[in-house]
């Protein structure tokens, strides 16, 4: 199939597809809509709060899908995963509803990625975030992958003593790598100078992992001990991975605390100002849905491609065929199917476009 003939989506769905495939991981197929309260019973958890729902035949509310991980979150079965030691993996191409980010308009857009659900382990989690990587990869060869861990946030604003409001509100300004405002809301609550200096020091960490793992040693101490722990394992694998230079720490990925846990990412692709993938470990949705397994996972938000830049090419067909009004269209049909069996891409016209790229042109004679 001619990739030039393809939208940037669909190219990136058929690589995609190859390459989770390859992982072991599963297409997952779902309704296009359900139950509008289970949506809202969530909605923090979704991009955006803004559901289309309509009445069913029956006199149900419900919704068409504005999420996907919440859909295959509520289908899993724990028999099959956390019982029994096992993981799911799964990956889906899904249309899903929601408000665009760039004409805040509803719409109907492409989504992928992939759920790991089960008894995770360190691997696993490595193994997600290296596809994270190896999917925005796929796309672009501009691109970073900027890993947190909410362990390291949540050991350093419980170490602070702040109550609840203070907690949320520094977490904004982490999220926002606002440590001015950050040092005002400090001051505000109470919070002891030796912690205060901690958060406004922990805002400004990030960048390549060996450095920002040895800032943080000196920072927490051990009361983020097994979230860097989890964070030197997860980095020591990605020394080795395919694209490990362009997975950094960054803490400013703040997941909603109430859903995730652990390990959070975001991806980003050089020409689009907002992340085009997100995702990380969400536990915490799980055990909120009544279930056991562990689960992480991801998203890439295929509609953001739009904004991308066409890729440059030096030329728009290989060959351009120049024929005239005697030429035998039997004649002309044979030399391009053979041109185009050579693999290469032919415009047969009687005249030079004017703006027609090529890198031969080829006469032909009058051919009968």
């Amino acid at each position: 199939m001619n990739e030039q003939l393809l939208k940037r989506e669909e190219q990136a769905v058929f690589a995609l597809r190859a390459l989770y495939a390859r992982y072991g991981y599963r297409p997952f197929k779902m309704s296009k809509f359900e139950e509008y309260d289970f949506y809202a019973r969530n909605k923090e958890f979704l991009v955006s709060d803004r559901i289309i729902t309509f009445t069913d035949t029956d006199g149900r509310l419900l919704a068409l899908k504005p999420d996907v991980t919440l859909s295959i979150a509520r289908n899993l079965r724990d028999e099959e995963t956390a019982d029994c030691g096992c993981k799911q993996k799964v990956y889906y191409n899904e249309n899903v509803y929601r408000v665009s980010g760039g004409t805040r308009q509803y719409k109907e857009i492409l989504q992928t990625g992939l759920e790991c659900m089960g008894a995770l382990d360190r691997y696993d989690l490595f193994e997600v975030v290296s596809l994270a990587a190896q999917s925005l990869a796929a796309i672009s060869d501009s691109f970073l992958l900027e890993v947190s861990h909410l362990g390291v946030l949540t050991a350093l604003l419980e170490e602070s003593g702040g109550e609840e409001a203070f907690c949320r509100e520094a977490t904004r300004c982490v999220a926002g790598k606002n440590a001015h405002d950050l040092r005002s809301i400090c001051g505000q609550y109470g919070i002891p100078a030796e912690q205060t200096d901690k958060l406004c020091a922990f805002v400004g960490i990030n960048g390549e992992r060996k450095r920002v793992l040895a800032q943080l040693e000196t920072l927490c101490g051990d009361s983020a001990g097994e979230a860097l722990s989890e964070l030197r394992a997860l980095s020591e694998l990605l020394d080795r991975s395919p694209y490990g230079e362009r997975i950094l720490f960054d803490f400013s990925v703040v997941n909603d605390g109430k859903y995730y846990n652990g390990i959070v990412f975001k991806g980003f692709l050089d020409g689009i100002c907002e992340g085009v993938l997100s995702g990380g470990q969400y536990d915490k949705l799980m055990r909120r849905l009544g279930k056991r397994s562990g689960a992480a996972g991801f998203a890439l938000y295929l509609d953001l491609l739009e904004d991308l830049q066409p890729q440059s090419r030096e030329y728009d067909v290989d060959v351009l065929l120049l024929y005239n009004e005697q030429t035998e269209p039997q004649a002309l049909a044979n030399v391009v199917q053979e041109l185009t069996a050579a693999g290469k891409s032919v415009s047969a016209q009687k005249s030079v476009p004017p703006k027609l790229r090529s890198r031969e042109v080829v006469h032909l004679e009058v051919l009968s």
